[in-house]
C-alpha cells in the first residue's frame, strides 16, 4: 500500500498500536512526517465497518434529498455549523454540520429539526461514527505530542479542550457547460479534519506544489488545519486541498472536525529560532466566522490576516 501513495499510510487497525510500543513510535514518526511535509496522511482504521458506512451514506442521501426550505431550518449560533448550500461561488456543493455528535441527544435534536419524528438511523449512525472518529483524532494528537517529546499532562489538557463537529457533504454532478470544481483550494480552520469519501474527488497539494488525487477507498484522509499550524509554530503545514468532480455519480463525503474551546495559541515548547511565534492567540470560533467575511475572501492567507504578527 505504501508504494501507491506519496503520503504516509498509517495503520491504526493493528492491535499492537499502544503508546510506548515500537509500532506506536514508528507510527508517531509517520504521522509527524505526513503533517510536516504535506499537512496530511492516510489512515487505515477498520473499527469503522462497511455496514456503518453504508448506513451513514444512506442516511445522508435521505438528508440531502429533503426540500431546500426544510434543509435551511438547520441554523447554528456557531459560524459555519448550520446548513450550507445554494451558494453561487460553489453551486455544486451542500453541507450540514452536527455539533457534539458523540452525544446522542445532540444528534436527535438535529434530526427533529429535519423530520417531525426524527430519524433513528441517522442519529445512531452519526453517533457511532463520531465516537470512533474521535478516538482516531485523539490517537493522532497523542502521536503528535509523543513525536515532539511533549508533556503528557499538557496533551490530556489539550484533548479535554476539544470540540467536535460531524459534517456531511454532497456534490452534484456538474452539467456539461458547468465547472467541475466542487470546492476551491483552501485550508481548514480546524486542528484536524478527518475525511472519508465514497467517490473520488478530494485532491491535496503536496509539499512540491503538485496536486495529488486521493482515491476513494476504505482509507481516511487526516488533514491538519490552520489551528494546528499555529499551535505547532508552523512545524505542521495546514493542508491545501480541493474537490474536483470527474465522476458521473453524485458525490457524498463525511468529515469529523476538531476545534478548541480555549484560546488557540502557539505552544511555547515548540518555539525556537527557526520556529518563532508568528501568530497572536485567537478564539477558534471567531476565526471560523472571520473566514467567511469579504475581507477574508480577498486574503492569500486568512489565518495571517486574522492573527498574524
Amino acid at each position: 500500500m505504501m508504494c501507491e501513495y506519496p503520503l504516509p499510510v498509517v495503520d491504526f487497525s493493528t492491535e499492537n498500536m499502544k503508546p510506548g510500543t515500537d509500532t506506536w513510535l514508528a507510527a508517531c514518526q509517520m504521522v509527524r512526517r505526513g503533517f510536516e511535509d504535506h499537512g496530511c496522511f492516510l489512515a487505515n482504521f477498520n473499527k469503522v465497518t462497511p455496514k456503518l458506512l453504508n448506513s451513514l451514506f444512506s442516511a445522508m442521501e435521505q438528508l440531502f434529498g429533503l426540500p431546500v426550505e426544510t434543509k435551511r431550518r438547520k441554523t447554528s449560533d456557531k459560524p459555519n455549523h448550520g446548513y450550507t448550500g445554494q451558494v453561487p461561488t460553489s453551486p455544486l456543493f451542500e453541507s450540514f454540520a452536527i455539533h457534539n455528535p458523540s452525544n446522542i441527544q445532540d444528534c436527535q435534536k438535529f434530526s427533529r429539526v429535519m423530520w417531525p419524528t426524527g430519524n433513528h438511523q441517522l442519529c445512531e449512525s452519526v453517533n457511532e461514527y463520531a465516537k470512533l472518529l474521535q478516538e482516531l483524532d485523539q490517537s493522532v494528537k497523542r502521536m503528535v505530542f509523543d513525536s515532539y517529546g511533549l508533556d503528557k499532562v499538557k496533551c490530556e489538557m489539550f484533548l479535554e479542550s476539544t470540540d467536535y463537529s460531524f459534517r456531511s457533504y454532497k456534490y452534484k454532478i456538474p452539467a456539461v457547460d458547468e465547472s467541475n470544481v466542487g470546492v476551491n483550494s483552501h485550508t481548514d480552520s480546524t486542528f484536524i479534519t478527518i475525511l472519508h469519501q465514497r467517490v473520488d474527488g478530494l485532491e491535496v497539494q503536496l509539499k512540491d506544489g503538485e496536486w495529488f488525487g486521493i482515491d476513494a477507498s476504505p482509507l481516511f484522509c487526516v488533514i491538519a488545519g490552520d489551528a494546528f499550524m499555529v499551535w505547532s509554530s508552523e512545524r505542521i503545514r495546514a493542508c491545501e486541498h480541493r474537490v474536483i468532480l470527474n465522476s458521473k455519480v453524485t458525490r457524498y463525503s463525511l468529515g469529523l472536525l476538531s476545534y478548541s474551546t480555549k484560546m488557540v495559541q502557539t505552544l511555547e515548547d515548540l518555539v525556537d529560532e527557526e520556529h518563532p511565534i508568528r501568530y497572536k492567540p485567537f478564539d477558534h470560533y471567531s476565526y471560523v466566522g472571520f473566514r467567511f467575511t469579504e475581507e477574508a475572501v480577498k486574503c492569500t492567507s486568512r489565518i495571517k490576516a486574522y492573527c498574524g504578527i
